[in-house]
């Protein structure tokens, strides 16, 4: 038996499989099915390669196979991440692998009340006041998630830095990219946001009831 044809013939039907896992990709418009196929596109050249001894298809489409596999994995963390998050304890650590670090100085501010709001910041250290209300944010708070939901896009606070730190910044343009490539990304993370909303809502409320109670008991005569 003529290995040579068997190898050459294998080659070209691997070839085709490959292409059409190629081609369905173009057709995708969310992340990991996208992966998933671009997995397999790797897989079956990667199979097809070897009766050829073509050791360079073999090497590229390894190193494709193992960004693939990596990008998917951090798609589906992601996901898990943030569903949890949502059933938990509403935290936003999910994002990290995303942001960027930015070392504040104190007495810097971050950004003004009414300007145009870009991103999200986690504090990692160091201490942040928002200064029309004086609420100091403790490590591992978010500030500015909700801003990218409201129709201004305006930041309705003046963030400044009282004590140095370490901050991480993640823009919302890399949320949108997320939302878009994963759909259900996209609904947890409304949901963790409409959460953290009325979180917030709660916890502005009960002050307005303590300041209200101290106002209303009478002064000693």
């Amino acid at each position: 038996m003529d290995t040579s044809h068997l190898a050459q013939h294998a080659g070209t039907a691997g070839a085709l499989f490959a292409t059409i896992f190629v081609v369905a990709t173009t057709t995708m418009k969310t992340m990991i099915p996208l992966r998933v196929f671009g997995i397999l596109a790797n897989v079956i050249l990667i199979i097809t390669a070897i009766p050829a001894h073509n050791y360079l298809v073999m090497v590229v489409q390894f190193a494709m196979l193992l960004v693939n596999s990596y990008r998917l994995h951090q798609m589906l963390q992601l996901v898990r991440d943030v569903k949890k998050s949502v059933n938990s304890d509403l935290s936003m650590e999910w994002l990290k692998p995303f942001m960027t670090e930015r070392n504040c100085a104190a007495g810097e501010i971050l950004f003004y009340k009414d300007e145009k709001a870009e991103d999200m910041l986690y504090i990692v250290s160091g201490k942040f006041k928002l200064v029309e209300s004086g609420i100091v944010l403790p490590v591992g708070a978010i500030v500015g998630e909700l801003g990218m939901l409201s129709p201004s896009n305006t930041r309705t606070q003046t963030l400044e830095c009282i004590e140095s730190g370490l901050i991480l910044s993640v823009s919302y343009t890399k949320v949108e990219e997320l939302y878009v490539q994963n759909p259900a990304f996209g609904f947890y993370f409304l949901r963790l946001a409409s959460a953290r909303l009325f979180q917030n809502l709660d916890a502005a409320e009960k002050r307005l009831a303590q300041h209200l109670a101290s106002t209303a008991e009478p002064k000693p005569a």
